[in-house]
């Protein structure tokens, strides 16, 4: 989805499947900070590990670009339960999500929350797993597509979810099945304990990938516009 021509976005979207070598993987440790560097330490496979430096990464260039600041003079806070916030910026809301080498973060200027969340398009789900997550409206609706489009709707409804909960600030501590999604001129529509909240917006991010990314906002004034780029690091190694 891209901004309009006369109307500048309100909200970028950008994606990165990151390169996976020494080189830049120690470029990323050096735009930790020390607690983040203690925590990818704790990591037990270097895939986890590489996943989150390359996210911290690309947040902090995103932001740098949004603030004007130089990246290493970003500082994440984060609150009681893990969700990120930018120092003195409060105004400025932003959501990152990873997935199996893809990178995902949403920057927004113009609403009061957001949540992005991205998922292997190919990750299988199990029958319990589904009932876990979907009510029976949501199951049925499943159970009506062939059996090749299932498996990716069950990923794009578990990725709408999660985004809606990141953007809520609660993340999995809430059970999925208190939110809920049906579709309405082929848009994803959510219900929070069977309310819907006209406040809110979720789409699907094309992705170019084998990913699913799934986009939730929460707007008084109507959806921002919209800009989704795949993410090119074009900074070089400082010596």
């Amino acid at each position: 989805m891209q901004q309009s021509k006369n109307h500048p976005a309100h909200i970028e979207v950008a994606l990165w499947q990151y390169p996976q070598n020494a080189r830049d993987l120690h470029r990323w440790m050096r735009s930790l900070s020390p607690d983040e560097r203690e925590r990818t330490a704790t990591y037990q496979f270097d895939r986890d590990r590489a996943s989150f430096m390359a996210g911290r990464y690309l947040l902090r260039r995103l932001l740098s670009a949004h603030t004007g600041m130089l990246p290493a003079e970003v500082v994440l806070v984060a609150d009681e339960h893990g969700r990120l916030s930018l120092e003195g910026r409060d105004a400025l809301q932003f959501s990152l999500s990873n997935s199996d080498g893809m990178v995902t973060v949403a920057v927004a200027t113009s609403c009061e929350r957001i949540g992005i969340d991205c998922e292997r398009a190919d990750a299988e789900i199990e029958e319990a797993a589904l009932e876990s997550y979907c009510n029976n409206d949501e199951r049925r609706w499943l159970g009506e597509l062939s059996a090749q489009e299932r498996p990716r709707a069950a990923v794009q409804l578990w990725a709408l979810k999660e985004s809606h909960l990141k953007a809520l600030g609660v993340g999995l501590r809430e059970d999925p099945l208190s939110v809920s999604f049906s579709w309405e001129n082929g848009l994803p529509i959510a219900a929070h304990d069977g309310e819907r909240d006209r406040r809110w917006f979720h789409r699907l991010i094309e992705s170019g990938s084998q990913h699913v990314v799934a986009l939730a906002v929460c707007s008084r004034s109507g959806l921002p516009g919209i800009h989704t780029r795949m993410f090119q690091d074009d900074s070089m190694p400082s010596e």
